[in-house]
């Protein structure tokens, strides 16, 4: 039963609410002003806040900003509710961060509805979308409600890339956002020395290509070649722009699913910027474990090249492989007879990633 927070100063107004929200099966509290209502919101944790502007002691704005201060509450939905219908008050609300404005009288119905709406979209943003080819169905098939769009597919099918394949060449046009069900890809960009630097390392539960999709050229900033064999699903760029503009809720959804992988993006400019070979090194390897490429005691892992390891930290080859040695004499990683790196103590490789 989702919980109701109702706050208002009028007796018949919040009574006669709180009884047609408990018809409609809420579990509700009640506060006849502004100050009572924030303690009640500490204690009740309420699923959702309908809350009247003008009160004693502490009115509807200070209520809410009160709200957005609490760890524990500033992530309710927040429904003002006032006799006021000035476009100044109503903006003022929504700057505040409200999420709707009744105006009273109200029928019961549009009260209802408004509380279902804005339940329903917190439930959206709030829920976890598994990293797989099945959440990420599940997603599309929740986004097309919101977006009332019949050409967003609901199901969209595995490709399988093999090692060594190209997916894309820099500078083809961007046609689709990929998602990595399975395997490893990396993604380069050529340098006019002919060398090459890597841009990124992607494996299961990573999107790639959003940046090349959003490029005003419309083509692709980097290649992508495939490491160890992989599936990829392939997200149009229709369908990628209509996720990321047609609908409020959807979009706010989705950039959060996606923007991960941009966030690894600038802090790895950053590091190329500012952090020494060694830590750049280091802060690699401890990325590569976590995508399965780099192994430890237990499991060996798939294996990098030197020279992509190189192209990842921004350096040359020779360099990097010193910086491994300089590690596996001072008992962080060593070798099997692949030559895949083992890590042996990550939290030394951590401390060296970000030292103190």
């Amino acid at each position: 039963m989702k919980k109701i927070l109702f706050i208002e100063d009028n007796t018949d107004v919040r009574e006669n609410t709180a009884d047609i929200l408990e018809l409609a099966n809420y579990e509700v509290v009640t506060a006849e002003n502004g100050r009572i209502g924030v303690e009640k919101a500490k204690q009740f944790e309420p699923d959702i806040v309908v809350c009247d502007i003008m009160m004693p002691e502490m009115n509807g704005y200070q209520v809410l900003e009160a709200l957005s201060k609490n760890s524990k509450t500033a992530g309710v939905p927040f429904i003002f509710l006032t006799a006021k219908t000035a476009r100044t008050e109503i903006r003022a609300g929504m700057n505040l961060g409200a999420d709707d404005y009744l105006t009273k009288p109200f029928e019961e119905n549009e009260l209802l509805d408004a509380i279902s709406s804005r339940l329903q979209k917190n439930e959206f943003l709030k829920k976890e979308i598994t990293k797989n080819v099945q959440g990420l169905n599940s997603f599309l098939i929740e986004a097309s409600n919101y977006l009332d769009f019949e050409q967003l597919s609901k199901e969209h099918d595995l490709k399988a890339l093999s090692k060594g394949e190209i997916m894309y060449w820099e500078g083809d046009r961007a046609h689709s956002l990929y998602f990595v069900e399975s395997g490893t890809i990396k993604t380069h960009k050529g340098t006019e020395s002919g060398k090459e630097f890597v841009t990124g390392i992607y494996s299961a539960g990573d999107f790639m290509g959003q940046l090349s999709i959003l490029n005003r050229l419309g083509t692709c900033i980097e290649t992508a070649t495939v490491l160890e064999d992989a599936e990829v699903v392939a997200i149009p760029k229709k369908e990628f722009t209509e996720l990321l503009y047609g609908n409020p809720v959807v979009s706010q959804k989705f950039i959060g699913m996606i923007s991960s992988n941009l966030i690894d993006v600038q802090e790895h400019l950053v590091d190329m910027a500012y952090a020494s070979v060694r830590q750049r090194a280091a802060k690699a390897l401890l990325e590569l474990y976590t995508k399965g490429i780099v192994g430890d005691k237990t499991h060996s892992g798939i294996g990098i090249p030197r020279e992509d390891l190189a192209g990842l930290i921004g350096t040359a080859t020779e360099t990097a492989i010193r910086t491994l040695s300089d590690f596996k004499d001072e008992g962080m990683i060593t070798t099997d007879y692949g030559r895949r790196i083992i890590l042996l103590d990550r939290e030394k490789l951590r401390n060296v990633a970000e030292p103190v």
